[in-house]
C-alpha cells in the first residue's frame, strides 16, 4: 500500500516536487476538462505522443503516473445518455483508452455522472475550516441538467452497452477501467439517475463483464455518504480485488445530508479502513482527493493535503509495521 497525490490537468514542476518531498509514489491526473490540460484535444480523443509525454514528465521526478482521472464530459455524454452520437463517441473512446494502455498508464478512472458532482451551501467545521457539503432537500429544487429526465433503466442500459463493448478491449490492452461513485450518491439529481449510489449497485457492475479490466474507482468519501456499511463494502470489493485505487477522505454522514470533514474527524474510522485495505491484500495507492479550505491555505490545499499525506502515510505504517 502507497500514498499518491492528484492533481487536476497539467502536472506543473511545482506539484510534482511537492508530491514528492511529501512522500507521494504514485501521481493521479484528473483529466475532466479542457482548461491547462497537457494533453491537447484532438477532435474528442487524445493521442499516444501526448500521454507518454505526460508520463515521461512524472518520471522525471522520480514518480509513477499510475492512473488517469476522467476525460472531459463532452467525450462521452451521448454514451452515457444514449445520445445520437453515441456510436462516434465509443469509437474515440476505444482510440484514446488504447492510447493510455500503450502510453504505459495501468489504470483509467472515469464516472457515470453527466451533470458532475453536486454541492449545495458549505460548512464550516474544525477551527472554521471551510468544507463542501451537500443537502439533498435544497438540490432537488434545482433545474433538470440535460434535454429530459432520464430514467434508471435507460441508463443501467447505457452503461451496460458500454461496459460490454470496453472491456474486452481493456483486457485486450492490459489496461484497468474503474468508475467513480456519484457524488453525492441520491437517487436523481437534475433528471439524472445517479446509477453507482449504492452497495448493490457496484455489485451489479462488477457482475455485467466479470473481468480484472473491469474495477472500481473507490471513492471512499462517496461510499461512506452510502445508505450502506463503508467497512463491508472495503472488504467485499478488497477481496474481490476489484479497488482500483482509494480517494481516501471522510465525511460526517451518510446521505440525504453530510459535509466534508478532516481526513481524521469524519464519522468513519479511518484506522480501520486501512486495517481492512491491509488484511484483504489491497497493494495500489491512496490519495486524499480533496480537502477542506484552511486558515491560509492556497488554492490546491497544499497546507491540508501535506497533513492529509501524513496522516495517510502514518496509517500505512501503523497497519503494515504493528
Amino acid at each position: 500500500m502507497r500514498c499518491g497525490l492528484g492533481q487536476f490537468h497539467k502536472p506543473s514542476p511545482e506539484f510534482l516536487k511537492f508530491a514528492k518531498e511529501y512522500g507521494a509514489t504514485d501521481i493521479l491526473l484528473n483529466q475532466n476538462s479542457d482548461k491547462d490540460n497537457h494533453l491537447l484535444d484532438h477532435n474528442n480523443r487524445w493521442e499516444l505522443k501526448d500521454l507518454v509525454s505526460l508520463r515521461r514528465t512524472v518520471e522525471s521526478y522520480g514518480m509513477k503516473l499510475s492512473a488517469l482521472e476522467n476525460v472531459p464530459t463532452k467525450f462521452y455524454d451521448h454514451i452515457m445518455l444514449g445520445g445520437p452520437k453515441r456510436d462516434e463517441q465509443i469509437e474515440n473512446m476505444i482510440y484514446t483508452i488504447k492510447n493510455i494502455a500503450r502510453a504505459g498508464i495501468p489504470i483509467f478512472g472515469y464516472n457515470w455522472m453527466p451533470s458532475q458532482v453536486w454541492r449545495t451551501k458549505p460548512e464550516y467545521i474544525r477551527g472554521n475550516a471551510e468544507a463542501t457539503a451537500f443537502d439533498y432537500d435544497s438540490a432537488q429544487n434545482l433545474p433538470i441538467t440535460h434535454d429530459r429526465e432520464y430514467t434508471e433503466e435507460e441508463m443501467w442500459e447505457n452503461l451496460e452497452y458500454w461496459i460490454k463493448i470496453i472491456t474486452p478491449i481493456a483486457e485486450e490492452e492490459g489496461i484497468r477501467l474503474g468508475i467513480h461513485p456519484c457524488d453525492p450518491p441520491v437517487p436523481v439529481l437534475g433528471g439524472i439517475p445517479q446509477l453507482m449510489r449504492s452497495f448493490d449497485a457496484y455489485k451489479r457492475l462488477i457482475e455485467i463483464y466479470p473481468s480484472d479490466s473491469n474495477g472500481i474507482e473507490f471513492c471512499q468519501g462517496t461510499f461512506a455518504e452510502m445508505n450502506d456499511d463503508i467497512y463491508e463494502m472495503i472488504k467485499y470489493f478488497g477481496e474481490r480485488k476489484k479497488i482500483l485505487y482509494v480517494h481516501f477522505r471522510n465525511v460526517s454522514s451518510q446521505v440525504p445530508k453530510f459535509h466534508e470533514e478532516f481526513v481524521n474527524t469524519g464519522y468513519v474510522d479511518m484506522h480501520k479502513a486501512m486495517k481492512i485495505y491491509k488484511d484483504v491484500g489491497y497493494d495500489s495507492f491512496f490519495i486524499d482527493d480533496h480537502v477542506p479550505s484552511t486558515f491560509q491555505d492556497t488554492p490546491f490545499g497544499h497546507r491540508g493535503r501535506a497533513f492529509a499525506m501524513g496522516y495517510i502515510q502514518a496509517l500505512i505504517e501503523s497497519v503494515t509495521k504493528g
